[in-house]
């Protein structure tokens, strides 16, 4: 279970590109900006974008680095972006470092004749290459400028971006509002600056980063909505930008109140949530072969939920059975350490089981400290907490060519981090056994009816992006115990990202 603020590193380093008014020159080389991070008014990191130029090549290096507490220790976190393009904002490179665990991931990609892309993964120590076609219309940060430029500084402006993130791969699109000059106090005195405001949609949510810029369109200030709580980025000088961190633990903000507590006895029945969210959120939970999900209107919202059943999700896509940069499943280190688990079982429920009953028992301690780790860091590392269980039993799942995915979701809890009767943020996994998808939970050992799925996914930390502004709107306002039900025809079906 974990509170993870890693996954925002792709909004921040999104809302801190590069902006000038038309006809403002391209920063020269050596140009540096420090900001100060700060959330709910204490400081929690810091970043740092170099502008250069060299002939007709433009290089954007944005540098953010965060500290956060969790149950009494500090959990470091950093993230590098780089694009290179050309004057007019033509793609020739990006590159991407973050680190979330002990070793550091790596992106680089470099644009071929052809106009494709080679990008190269390193995750964990291990590196993959493929081949990417450049997405329609995305933007690195010199791109960003130019449309930026193009748009103006008229009051009352709206345009469209395709912004791209080289540390996710993702491209994120994202409604822009010119909203004109104001007053805006710095650390380092009262100025002037152009406020515009980024809309950025995803199917978990609407996140809105507002952005007030100089006359030479360098971010000054950025302001955005964390887990319920306002985060600041704000330019100041590199003695303020690198004073030290205040503690801030993250976990707290991520629970939801239970309604009751849950006994035991209780974990093991079907039970019925009801949910409650601002109107016009997206659904809190997603339709699983465990859970049932209705939309009662008005923000309301019912979840059901029990043992695994044939509710209708449809059966795994190749995806669900490939590699990637988290899931290392053709390494053969994971794959003997698969083979050697399983042994002679004889189906996939059983080889599951064994592997479930290994991971268990194969990581220890829990570490808190750890942001995120590969199946491989891992299998070299078994220390962590629900997120390298999680990944460790999908890869060793899918060596074994069963098909599984990472679910991140909510967990009830009869004490954590100084609060009772509390959800906190969880993971685990689903695996397709017996024709329907069935979850198996490594870091507690046993899954139940007080899991709740929010979403699902390859194994990737950015997943978790998605759900983690439900957290603070989220209410629960009761649960009871049910006997199962057949699935209604108005069943809301929303899937999560990477369900099907």
């Amino acid at each position: 279970m974990r509170s993870r603020i890693a996954p925002l590193l792709l909004v921040l380093t999104l809302c801190l590109a590069p902006w000038m008014p038309a006809g403002a020159s391209t920063p020269v080389a050596d140009d540096s900006t420090w900001m100060t991070v700060l959330l709910d008014g204490r400081k929690i990191g810091q970043v740092r974008i170099d502008y250069q130029r060299d002939g007709d090549v433009v290089t954007t290096t944005q540098t953010l680095s965060i500290d956060f507490h969790r149950n009494g220790r500090d959990v470091p976190l950093s993230n590098m972006t780089r694009s290179v393009e050309s004057t007019a904002g033509q793609p020739l490179a990006f590159a991407a470092r973050t680190t979330l665990s002990a070793m550091d991931t790596t992106i680089q990609g470099q644009r071929q004749p052809d106009d494709s892309f080679i990008v190269t993964t390193t995750v964990g120590g291990v590196s993959r290459q493929e081949r990417m076609d450049w997405p329609p219309g995305a933007l690195l940060s010199e791109g960003q400028r130019l449309a930026f430029a193009r748009a103006g500084v008229r009051p009352g402006q709206l345009y469209e971006l395709r912004m791209f993130d080289p540390a996710s791969l993702q491209v994120v699109h994202a409604s822009m509002q010119v909203l004109g000059n104001e007053q805006v106090a710095l650390p380092g005195g009262v100025v002037t600056l152009g406020h515009q405001r980024q809309i950025i949609r995803s199917p978990r949510g609407t996140q809105i980063v507002d952005l007030w810029l100089d006359e030479r369109g360098r971010t000054r200030k950025g302001v955005l909505g964390v887990l319920g709580r306002e985060m600041e980025m704000m330019a100041c000088d590199r003695t303020c930008a690198l004073a030290p961190e205040q503690h801030v633990d993250m976990l707290r903000t991520a629970m939801v109140g239970s309604p009751r507590p849950l006994s035991a006895s209780l974990h093991d029945t079907f039970l019925r949530y009801r949910m409650h969210l601002p109107e016009g959120d997206p659904a809190p939970a997603i339709a699983t072969d465990e859970q049932q999900v209705w939309n009662l209107g008005h923000g309301e919202w019912r979840v059901d939920i029990g043992p695994a059943g044939s509710h209708g999700e449809a059966p795994p896509r190749p995806e669900d059975s490939r590699p990637n940069a988290w899931l290392q499943s053709d390494s053969p280190t994971i794959r003997r350490l698969a083979a050697q688990v399983v042994g002679d079982a004889s189906d996939s429920m059983e080889k599951m089981q064994r592997l479930r009953r290994f991971v268990s028992a194969y990581i220890t301690p829990h570490g808190l400290d750890v942001g995120y780790a590969s199946a491989l860091e891992v299998v070299s590392h078994p220390q962590g907490d629900c997120t390298e269980y999680a990944v460790l039993l999908a890869a060793l799942a899918r060596a074994e060519g069963i098909p599984a995915r990472v679910v991140t979701g909510m967990v009830y809890r009869d004490r954590y981090g100084g609060r009772s009767h509390v959800f906190v943020p969880h993971a685990w996994v689903q695996a397709w056994v017996d024709g329907h998808w069935q979850s198996f939970d490594a870091a507690l050992r046993h899954f139940d009816s007080s899991h709740i799925a929010m979403d699902t996914g390859d194994g990737d930390p950015w997943h978790f992006f998605n759900i983690t502004n439900l957290f603070s709107r989220l209410q629960i306002e009761d649960i009871s115990p049910v006997k199962p039900a057949p699935v209604p025809e108005n069943q809301h079906t929303r899937p999560g990202i990477g369900s099907h």
